[in-house]
């Protein structure tokens, strides 16, 4: 997308300190996460690859529990990392674009950065066991291959949802309000209401997407780069999950037999 001069000046701003081969300061680092636009030089709209403004970063941080170690897929550059740095001893981001990685190691120096694709588990299943999974994953169809889980339908976001489902005991997410099973966010009360899509991926994946506190993320819309979500932050408890269905596929015998020890199911 083409940035107005002023957008295009900040984010050389921003990418110039990430390049700057130096550890930056606290200030430094806020800048880039604030500034660099991830729709400067890649089409990132094809992919539906938007970053979370900063203020819903911060309050999506409420819903995450202080734990050990948190993992971060389709993390961009980690401003959910960064705002939820206080929460983990240990991050984990899981970011398939190199040149975001890149920004995200400068950005986000305490996490541990892998490049890979969300669904080749492999590259960083070893860097568990997690305890939280949080996402803000591209909405909508995606390309999503290797993906192998229960959910048949092709709204990525909810193959994110299942994969994390094996990966953690529970997890927090940005999702499309149209994807989530209640609508909390920009309206004038919180309403229960499941439509086809959100239905099928519960029937099929038996997730129970729940509002957490309640956080609406409306007042964040203009705050969005290149577009203007209304979306909902869901929290979901998979522990009783891990335990009680068969993972995804793409996770292999191995690991299940880990997940289903770590929360103290029949191996």
């Amino acid at each position: 997308m083409k940035l107005s001069k002023q957008l295009a000046k900040a984010h050389q701003a921003a990418l110039a300190l990430a390049r700057s081969g130096r550890p930056l300061s606290s200030e430094e680092r806020r800048f880039v996460l604030e500034n660099f636009h991830e729709g400067a030089e890649h089409m990132n709209g094809l992919a539906g690859a938007f970053f979370t403004p900063p203020g819903l970063a911060r309050d999506f941080a409420i819903e995450v529990p202080e734990c050990r170690r948190i993992l971060d897929l389709c993390a961009g550059i980690g401003a959910l990392s960064d705002a939820c740095d206080h929460k983990g001893a240990e991050l984990v981001c899981v970011e398939r674009n190199p040149n975001y990685v890149d920004v995200g190691k400068v950005a986000v120096p305490g996490a541990t950065w892998v490049c890979a694709d969300v669904f080749d588990v492999d590259a960083y299943r070893h860097l568990g066991p997690f305890d939280c999974v949080i996402s803000n994953p591209p909405f909508g169809t995606v390309k999503s291959d290797g993906f192998g889980g229960r959910y048949t339908g092709g709204l990525f976001e909810f193959r994110v949802l299942e994969l994390a489902s094996t990966l953690a005991r529970y997890g927090v997410f940005i999702i499309p309000q149209m994807s989530a099973p209640f609508r909390y966010s920009g309206v004038q009360q919180y309403e229960r209401r499941e439509d086809d899509r959100a239905l099928k991926f519960r029937e099929q994946t038996g997730i129970q997407m729940e509002p957490g506190c309640g956080i609406d993320t409306s007042g964040y819309r203009a705050e969005w780069k290149g577009v203007s979500p209304l979306c909902e932050i869901v929290c979901c408890e998979f522990e009783e999950r891990t335990a009680e269905v068969a993972p995804c596929a793409v996770v292999s015998t191995g690991l299940v037999r880990e997940q289903l020890a770590l929360f103290g199911g029949a191996v």
